[in-house]
């Protein structure tokens, strides 16, 4: 859920409405363990609050955005800064509930990659290098998402997946990547359902949770 705006002073909602201002779960110098960018250094920002509602999601203390603090996007940028990271992967949470033209403008102008990943189901908004798109039963994705993401990645949890994997794919543009991902608790499960499928479909690649393989946040 969004962040419950009754208990700020006017100041912060204004701040908040212009993304200056950010619930923030957790933020780190990391390896971006899933998808296209797998394996590159990034700092990893997780924004607090969402209302998508998957079951199976392994970050559901993100959902309540009023329990993360308010978080200086200023400061945010210093602590990048500081950790000399070239990149900056963006997710939630749902991050597209905030504002976050303030946030990349500024990172952009500091040479900054900008990667987000996103459900689709709030409209756009900053400047990004590379757009994850990772849809969601729950809530569909708003069309601009489907016709702007660089890359499509499908959390597969069972194989009724790979059907709903396919009718996402006919919406994005003919450069989007395509992403199979094991959904983490049932990986030893469905992994052999995904090889046979990838190898049947080969438009579609595999993407792993590299980095709980390799036990980094």
């Amino acid at each position: 859920m969004k962040y419950d705006v009754l208990s700020l002073d006017e100041n912060q909602k204004v701040l908040l409405e212009q993304g200056r201002l950010l619930p923030i779960m957790e933020d780190f110098y990391t390896i971006q363990g899933e998808g296209f960018n797998t394996g590159k250094a990034s700092y990893f920002i997780r924004i607090g609050g969402c209302d998508i509602g998957c079951h199976w999601c392994d970050v559901k203390e993100s959902w309540d955005a009023s329990v993360h603090p308010l978080i200086k996007t200023d400061d945010i940028i210093k602590k990048i800064l500081a950790s000399g990271a070239k990149a900056v992967v963006i997710t939630g949470g749902e991050p597209l509930i905030y504002n976050l033209n303030y946030f990349t403008e500024e990172l952009k102008i500091k040479s900054i990659e900008t990667f987000i990943e996103t459900s689709g189901a709030y409209s756009l908004s900053g400047k990004w290098d590379w757009i994850c798109l990772s849809p969601k039963k729950t809530m569909a994705p708003l069309k601009e998402i489907y016709e702007k993401a660089h890359e499509l990645k499908i959390i597969i949890f069972n194989k009724n997946d790979f059907k709903w994997a396919e009718e996402q794919a006919q919406k994005v543009s003919a450069k989007c990547l395509l992403f199979l991902q094991p959904e983490w608790s049932k990986r030893n499960e469905i992994m052999p359902e995904i090889v046979e499928f990838v190898k049947q479909h080969q438009k579609w690649m595999v993407s792993l949770q590299t980095h709980k393989y390799m036990n980094i946040p």
